[in-house]
């Protein structure tokens, strides 16, 4: 897979990165939410695409966005299970 300068330096990634180099917990994981200006960024995206106004590299923004999205939630399930296990 290619990185684009985009995808390197797009806060949402950058913020996912930093989570998973410190290591986290499974319980960590499990309760992980990106800030707030994350999340009004992802929704501001998900808005011009429904109203069809997405620029290229917005459309590209948003696709990072949701792969992101997709493998934090897997991880999430994948944590939960490990935290149920061990309780």
């Amino acid at each position: 897979m290619a990185f684009s300068i985009l995808t390197v330096s797009m806060p949402f990634y950058e913020y996912v990165l930093d989570f998973l180099a410190r290591g986290p917990s499974a319980q960590e994981l499990v309760r992980f939410q990106p800030p707030s200006s994350i999340q009004q960024r992802f929704e501001e995206l998900l808005e011009m695409n429904r109203e069809g106004t997405l620029s290229l590299g917005d459309e590209e923004e948003l696709d990072r966005y949701i792969q992101i999205e997709r493998m934090m939630s897997l991880l999430k399930a994948k944590a939960l299970r490990y935290v149920e296990d061990i309780h």
